[in-house]
């Protein structure tokens, strides 16, 4: 297989890295896929699959993974000009196509024939033994040819990859994920842009069920295979929450809910080293993404906190949900923390004045510091199976 990542030969010096780092994603991916070697080979990167490697899961799990522009099942040959044209003319044996043509790209220079020189003489060949007609402009078949220094890689078809950056060469991030449809799409286009994404999940168990909680693990559980390692933190809210409705007035609720979680998550991403919060945010979806709730809930915060999906419609993300596979566990319903002693008319125009007059009348650290205490943490891998740490304090050095 023959892989092509787009946006880091854009690198320059840092390409090496970037590339470097893309290759380790993708050993650790193919694991146990009976993959004989991963290398990087003048601009791409070369995976030898075995006889016993499953094509089907191999094309699934690299389409998955960000950093690869495109990849494409190929047959090397001899790096010999007749050797290539032989091979193609068996490649398209007993197939049908209205047009063609052969698009080839000679990496390797000091190879004898320059790529239009590969391209007239394959498909001349091509021509005879098939009949077709040539079209560059519009071919239904696209035969492609990339000459190595020792090889050269013959085949039809590109499967397109993720594109984005590879995991973790932008750092990592704290994602607040509700279980809802927007947060993993928010947290899947910070993933694709090289960063790694940690989880916080708030839940009012045993208030509620443990429901939102196995939606989390799943979705968490998804979004590894693109990350290949996770982290969910589940926070207990419940008691959080009991304390808001005895002492904030019902139209604030909602903003200050808000203003703890982004303050214990802060807390959850300092301790642990991250440097910034994620959430999915849209601006007027519900009444705490107003505008003017959004400022509020931000100014509880001291590290920023990105938002991805801010000026998406609801359309946009599902269809986005859907091709990450996270939309069907979404909207298994279940009873959250977002949706427990939620006023029937939240205020949609808080202000900050107001916001933090009505938490002077809570023990807002002591808040914070009870429901760090007992914070859960699982961690995740893929190909790996899930494993569970037990509750206590989190390093930087156990988010690694």
């Amino acid at each position: 297989m023959i892989v092509h990542y787009g946006e880091l030969a854009l690198k320059g010096r840092n390409r090496p890295w970037f590339v470097s780092s893309l290759v380790r994603s993708i050993r650790i991916l193919l694991g146990g896929l009976g993959v004989r070697e991963v290398r990087h080979v003048m601009g791409r990167i070369e995976i030898r699959l075995g006889p016993e490697s499953d094509w089907e899961e191999v094309r699934t799990r690299l389409s998955r993974l960000p950093g690869i522009g495109n990849f494409s099942h190929a047959v090397p040959v001899p790096a010999d000009l007749e050797a290539i044209a032989s091979y193609v003319e068996r490649m398209v044996a007993g197939r049908t196509a209205k047009s063609f043509r052969i698009l080839a790209r000679r990496a390797d220079k000091r190879f004898p024939f320059e790529s239009p020189d590969i391209e007239r003489e394959v498909g001349r060949r091509v021509q005879a033994v098939t009949g077709w007609p040539v079209n560059l402009s519009k071919p239904e078949t696209v035969i492609r040819i990339e000459v190595l220094t020792r090889d050269a890689y013959c085949y039809f078809d590109k499967e397109p990859g993720a594109g984005g950056l590879p995991v973790g060469t932008s750092g990592r991030v704290m994602c607040l994920l509700s279980g809802g449809i927007d947060s993993p799409v928010a947290a899947w286009r910070l993933i694709r842009r090289g960063c790694r994404a940690h989880f916080v999940h708030f839940h009012s168990y045993p208030i509620l069920t443990r429901t939102s909680q196995d939606k989390a693990r799943e979705i968490v559980r998804r979004l590894t295979r693109h990350q290949l390692k996770s982290r969910l933190l589940l926070v207990p809210f419940g008691a959080v929450q009991q304390r808001v409705v005895v002492t904030v007035p019902p139209p604030l609720r909602v903003v200050i809910y808000r203003r703890l979680m982004v303050r214990i998550a802060e807390r959850l991403a300092r301790d642990a080293g991250i440097p910034a919060l994620v959430t999915g945010d849209v601006v007027g979806q519900v009444a705490s993404q107003t505008i003017d709730n959004l400022t509020v809930v931000e100014s509880a915060a001291t590290l920023p906190i990105l938002r991805p999906l801010i000026g998406l419609d609801k359309e946009e993300i599902t269809t986005e949900a859907r091709r990450l596979e996270t939309y069907d566990v979404s909207i298994i319903p279940d009873e959250d923390c977002c949706t427990l002693f939620t006023p029937r008319f939240p205020a949609t125009r808080t202000t900050r004045a107001a916001a933090e007059a009505a938490e002077r009348n809570l023990d807002v650290a002591g808040l914070v510091d009870a429901a760090i205490a007992g914070v859960a943490i699982e961690d995740f891998g893929f190909p790996v199976l899930r494993l569970a740490v037990p509750q206590g304090s989190i390093s930087a050095g156990d988010q690694k």
